[in-house]
């Protein structure tokens, strides 16, 4: 069908009605690129998609550690988050703290001496 519609347009073109087969050629020139970038914005949209799946699982899985952290942490440790996090360059200290659970004091070991 396209080749036969083709050479219709070269033998309009060689009898003078050139004007209409450069027409129909940019049309089909045209609805090509429209369909090349429809098909490129639908793989791109499926992309996005994934990530923002992706994210949302992420997102939700860190805001059940947060829910965790807090539980097991005491008010003390709580108190100092948002000091800690007025300051940007204690962030490597807000992230020990929270990633470390609370841990019950040890009294000091004493060395053991032996008396020989």
């Amino acid at each position: 069908m396209l080749s036969t519609r083709v050479s219709h347009q070269v033998i309009n073109c060689a009898s003078g009605g050139g004007g209409v087969a450069i027409d129909n050629k940019i049309e089909q020139a045209m609805d090509l690129v429209k369909s090349h970038l429809m098909y490129a914005v639908r793989e791109e949209v499926e992309v996005l998609k994934e990530q923002i799946k992706e994210l949302v699982e992420r997102n939700s899985l860190l805001e059940r550690e947060n829910a965790l952290l807090k539980s097991l942490s005491n008010s003390d440790q709580l108190s100092q988050l948002p000091a800690q996090q007025a300051n940007p360059g204690s962030t490597s200290q807000q992230q020990a703290v929270i990633a470390q659970p609370p841990q019950p004091a040890q009294p000091p070991q004493q060395p053991n001496v032996s008396s020989a």
